[in-house]
C-alpha cells in the first residue's frame, strides 16, 4: 500500500511536469529550454532547490536567459516566481530583474517588467500578454548593478492562457492576489482539508471537493466597528474590459458589507459591486463589467461590525473579454485616437463655433530659414490663432475638441508655440466644457515659455461627466497681441505622470536620459554632444529640442571643429530581421556654413557603409522629420555621420529617432539628395 502511495504522489508529479505549457518551467532538472547567452554572466541550476539562478561571483554586467519560441494566439498570463537578494540596503545602482518580450520581425526587445527590491522571500509578477499572431520569446535579464554581492534566482515561469485576474487559489502563490495585512481580520486560504476555521467550509468551488481551495474571511476576531479585510488583485498590465465573475458565499448573524472596488496607480477607489444582503449557504456567481484601460488592481473589500458578522467566502474568479449584459455589449470602448490630431488633412474632431468667428486657421509653411514650420513633420499644417487682424480687440478664438466620455482619467499632450508677445501669461488657456456647457472649468493656461519654440504641455483630468476640451487663445487688446500655434494635440487613457512611468517605447530615443543605443565613434575631434536649450553661437543650431521644447538633443558644435571634420554616432548590433524597418527622426540643419548629415547601414560581416540618406547645406530654422525605409536580415549597425561646413554656423542637430518594424507609411517630402558640395572634399583633418 505505501510503494502505491508513492507511486500515486510520483503520478502526481509527472502528470504536473506533462501539463507544463510551453515556456513554463520549474527549474526542477533542466531548464526546459531555456538557453543562456555565453556573451554574458552564466546561470546556475540549481536543482535541488528548484530554481537557476545568477549572483556577483563572476565579474559581469548581466545575465541573460531565453525562452524557446513560443506562439500563443489567445491571450495568456506570464507568472514570475524570483527573488533578489542583496546585502546593501540601498545601492544608487541595484541589481536588478528585467523581463522582455522578444518578437519576430522586431529588431529591438520590448520591456514589458521591471524590479529591483530585495526581499527575504519569493516575490511574485503576474504579466498580461496580449493575444498576437507573431511568434515570441521570453527574455530574461538579470543587471548585476553597483551591489558588492547581491544574487538573483528565479523559482518559476508559468505560462498559462487566460487572464492574470483570473484565479482558483489552488496554487499555493494564489496568482499574486495578497491580504492587505490587518491584525484582527485577512483574508485566508481554506480548504485542502485544514480545519482552520470556526466557519469552514465544507467544499470549495473549484474541485466542489474538501481538497480544493477558496479564500475567506471570517469575523472572529473583529475589536473595533467597520474592521476592513482587503485581499487585491495583481496590477492589470494590458488594457481590458469585459465582464468580472466569481463564485462567493455570504453567512452573516449582523451586518457585512462586501464591496468590490478598482484602484488606480494614483490610488483612487472606484466601487463597481457591493452585497449587504445575507444568501443561502452556497456558492451564488456574481458578474460585474469591469473596465480597465490603464493599470488597474481589483480589491475585493469585507467589512464587519462586529465579532458575530460571520464569514465570507470566494472562488473562482474569471473573466472574459465580452460584458456581461447583452444591453451594455454593444459599448465600443473609446478610442482617444479619435480625440487628437496633428492637423496635416483636416480639423480632425475639433471645430469652432461660427458664432465667434474664424479664430484658428489651419496653415502651412515653406520651407525657410526665418519662420518656423509644424511640429509634425516640419513641412506640414498647423493651427494659428493669428489675434493681430481681427477687427476688435477683447477678440477670442476657441477650438473645441470632440466628446470624450466621463469618469475617465485623461492625459492631454500638445504644442505651442507663442511669436509677438508683448505679455505671455494668459495668451493660450484650455479650458474643459462639461456637456451641459454650463461648467467651465480652467486647467491650465501659458505662463512663460521660449519665444518661437514648439514647447510641450501635457495635463491630466478626470470628470465625472462628458465633457470637451476647449483651447483658447485671446488678446486683451490691439498692442497686446501675437500668433498663437497649436499642433500636435494627443488623447491617452491614463495620467500623465503615469505615462511617464510606463517603460519605454523599444527603438525610440529622445536624448532626454542618455543617448539610449547609441556611442560615439571619436575619429579626431570631431564629436557629438547633448544638450538642451539654444546652441551658443548665434544664427545656427536648434533654439530647443523636438521632443518637448525644453528637452535635450544631440549635435555637433562646429565652432571645436574645422571644415571637412567628421563626427560619428553610431547604434549597438541591432538584430536583423526579415522584410521591411522603418527609421525615423528629426534633424535640424540652420546656418549659413551648414555641412552634409548623413545615414549609413552597416552589415555585420561587411566593411562598407551603405549610405540609406544624405543632405547637403542650410535646410531649414526648423526641425524636419526623415524617413528611411530599409532591411537587412543579418545583424546592423545604423550610423549618422556630420560633417562639419565651411564656416562656425553649421551646428547639426538630430533627435526622437524611432525604429518601427514593417515599411514607412509615409514617404518624406525632400527626397535623397546627392553628392557632395564640390567644395568639400575628402579630407579629414
Amino acid at each position: 500500500a505505501v510503494t502505491g502511495a508513492r507511486f500515486v504522489l510520483a503520478a502526481l508529479r509527472l502528470a504536473g511536469a506533462a501539463l507544463l505549457s510551453p515556456g513554463s518551467c520549474a527549474f526542477e532538472d533542466s531548464a526546459c529550454g531555456y538557453d543562456w547567452d555565453y556573451a554574458h554572466l552564466p546561470w546556475a541550476l540549481h536543482g535541488e532547490g528548484h530554481y537557476i539562478s545568477v549572483d556577483t561571483s563572476y565579474e559581469g554586467e548581466k545575465a541573460v536567459l531565453s525562452s524557446p519560441e513560443l506562439y500563443t494566439e489567445e491571450w495568456s498570463c506570464v507568472r514570475l516566481i524570483y527573488q533578489i537578494a542583496t546585502t546593501s540596503e540601498t545601492s544608487p545602482d541595484p541589481a536588478r530583474l528585467n523581463l522582455y518580450l522578444r518578437q519576430e520581425g522586431e529588431s529591438f526587445d520590448r520591456l514589458l517588467w521591471s524590479a529591483k527590491e530585495p526581499s527575504d522571500s519569493w516575490l511574485i509578477a503576474s504579466l498580461d500578454l496580449m493575444n498576437s499572431t507573431k511568434k515570441y520569446k521570453i527574455v530574461l535579464e538579470g543587471e548585476m548593478g553597483q551591489d558588492k554581492s547581491a544574487s538573483i534566482a528565479v523559482f518559476e515561469i508559468k505560462i498559462t492562457p487566460g487572464y492574470c485576474i483570473e484565479c482558483d487559489f489552488e496554487e499555493n502563490h494564489l496568482c499574486g492576489f495578497v491580504n492587505r495585512w490587518n491584525p484582527n481580520v485577512n483574508w485566508f486560504v481554506g480548504g485542502g482539508n485544514i480545519r482552520n476555521s470556526q466557519s469552514i467550509l465544507p467544499k470549495d468551488h473549484t474541485l466542489n471537493s474538501e481538497l480544493g481551495h477558496y479564500m475567506y474571511v471570517d469575523s472572529v476576531y473583529v475589536k473595533h466597528f467597520q474592521e476592513v479585510a482587503q485581499l487585491i488583485s495583481p496590477k492589470t498590465t494590458a488594457p481590458m474590459s469585459g465582464c468580472l465573475s466569481f463564485y462567493y458565499q455570504l453567512k452573516q448573524e449582523s451586518s457585512i458589507v462586501f464591496t468590490i472596488y478598482l484602484r488606480d496607480t494614483s490610488g483612487f477607489y472606484e466601487e463597481i459591486w457591493k452585497t449587504d444582503s445575507a444568501l443561502s449557504a452556497d456558492w451564488a456567481l456574481a458578474e460585474v463589467d469591469f473596465s480597465a484601460p490603464y493599470p488597474m488592481e481589483v480589491i475585493f473589500e469585507v467589512a464587519f461590525n462586529s465579532a458575530k458578522g460571520g464569514y465570507v467566502a470566494l472562488d473562482d474568479i474569471s473573466f472574459s473579454p465580452v460584458y456581461c449584459s447583452n444591453q451594455t455589449g454593444m459599448r465600443t470602448p473609446f478610442n482617444p485616437a479619435e480625440a487628437g490630431c496633428n492637423f496635416e488633412e483636416d480639423l480632425c474632431n475639433f471645430y469652432q463655433d461660427h458664432k465667434d468667428g474664424p479664430g484658428w486657421s489651419r496653415v502651412k509653411v515653406k520651407r525657410n530659414v526665418y519662420r518656423t514650420g509644424d511640429h509634425t513633420t516640419g513641412f506640414g499644417y498647423y493651427l494659428l490663432a493669428n489675434t493681430k487682424f481681427t477687427s476688435q480687440p477683447e477678440y477670442i478664438g476657441r477650438l473645441y475638441g470632440p466628446t470624450l466620455p466621463g469618469n475617465l482619467q485623461f492625459c492631454l499632450r500638445f504644442y505651442y508655440a507663442l511669436y509677438g508677445f508683448f505679455k505671455m501669461s494668459g495668451t493660450l488657456a484650455v479650458y474643459i466644457f462639461e456637456e451641459n456647457h454650463v461648467v467651465q472649468e480652467k486647467i491650465w493656461s501659458v505662463l512663460d515659455s521660449p519665444r518661437g519654440v514648439w514647447t510641450q504641455a501635457e495635463i491630466s483630468f478626470k470628470k465625472p461627466m462628458p465633457c470637451k476640451v476647449v483651447f483658447v487663445s485671446w488678446c486683451k487688446s490691439f498692442w497686446d497681441c501675437g500668433l498663437v500655434a497649436l499642433d500636435d494635440v494627443s488623447l491617452s487613457l491614463g495620467s500623465c505622470q503615469a505615462a511617464d512611468l510606463l517603460l519605454p517605447n523599444p527603438g525610440e530615443c529622445t536624448f532626454e536620459k542618455d543617448e539610449c543605443v547609441f556611442t560615439q565613434k571619436k575619429r579626431g575631434r570631431g564629436i557629438w554632444h547633448r544638450r538642451r536649450g539654444p546652441t551658443p553661437t548665434s544664427y545656427t543650431g536648434p533654439k530647443g529640442d523636438h521632443t518637448t521644447g525644453v528637452g535635450y538633443y544631440m549635435y555637433i558644435e562646429a565652432s571645436n571643429m574645422v571644415y571637412g571634420q567628421r563626427a560619428y554616432l553610431v547604434s549597438k548590433s541591432l538584430r536583423g530581421t526579415s522584410g521591411k524597418q522603418c527609421l525615423t527622426f528629426f534633424y535640424h540643419m540652420y546656418g549659413a556654413g551648414t555641412g552634409l548629415l548623413s545615414v549609413y547601414l552597416k552589415k555585420e560581416g561587411d566593411d562598407e557603409e551603405i549610405p540609406l540618406w544624405r543632405r547637403t547645406g542650410e535646410q531649414s530654422i526648423s526641425w524636419l522629420r526623415g524617413l528611411i525605409e530599409y532591411e537587412s536580415d543579418r545583424n546592423y549597425q545604423i550610423i549618422f555621420e556630420a560633417i562639419r561646413g565651411v564656416s562656425i554656423r553649421s551646428d547639426t542637430a538630430i533627435d526622437d529617432i524611432l525604429f518601427q518594424a514593417g515599411p514607412c507609411l509615409e514617404v518624406e517630402e525632400i527626397q535623397f539628395s546627392s553628392g557632395y558640395p564640390d567644395s568639400l572634399n575628402e579630407i579629414e583633418y
